[in-house]
């Protein structure tokens, strides 16, 4: 699968959104990638987590843990897991850092990918990777269906993406002027009260 073919899904899912929008990471984009409404429709999920499955194969030799952190790695992580033929666990806030809870467990032996679903500066990554550390197990790499940073975003390990975009984001302070003449909208989840 191409970058052209998934963004199609994004397309065919009503997913790829223009206009002025705040991201995750409080940067600004004209572009919004709406994943929840590509993951909310299995077909989509299970083609996209497919394809990608394929390179991870061919990149890693066994995987038995597939994590990512909530919200955005629990479904693609899920789909990938049931991919591979490995267990699904994910990391979520506490006192604003991510750990892994709900009886979760690792093994020493334990081959582990971390998944996301779409990645721009990197950060839930890195934090996924970090609250990692302290456990058994050994981190072997990642995956995203979307890289929008086109490989640019620090992740903390080797990451393998389904597509990878060029898409501009930018400071609050330092919006171009047709971005700054449109309101913004937060579509996100990350920061909402």
């Amino acid at each position: 699968m191409k970058t052209d073919d998934v963004l199609d899904i994004f397309r065919q899912a009503g997913a790829l959104l223009e206009g002025h929008f705040i991201l995750s990471s409080g940067r600004r984009s004209s572009i919004f990638l709406q994943k929840a409404l590509v993951f909310s429709q299995p077909e989509l999920s299970e083609a996209l987590c497919a394809a990608l499955a394929t390179k991870i194969r061919a990149k890693y030799s066994d995987i038995d843990v597939v994590a990512g952190p909530a919200i955005g790695g629990i479904i693609p992580g899920y789909e990938m897991a049931r991919q591979l033929g490995a267990r699904a666990l994910f990391a979520e806030r506490v006192d604003g850092m991510l750990t892994f809870r709900r009886g979760f467990t690792l093994n020493p032996q334990d081959n582990i990918l971390i998944m996301e679903d779409i990645v721009t500066t990197g950060l839930s990554f890195r934090e996924t990777v970090e609250a990692l550390q302290p456990l058994p197990g050994k981190v072997v790499g990642g995956a995203c269906i979307i890289d929008r940073s086109n490989g640019q975003a620090e992740t903390g390990c080797a990451l393998t993406a389904l597509a990878r975009l060029n898409v501009p984001d930018y400071a609050a302070e330092d919006i171009p002027p047709e971005l700054a003449a449109m309101p913004p909208v937060k579509p996100g989840s990350r920061g909402l009260k």
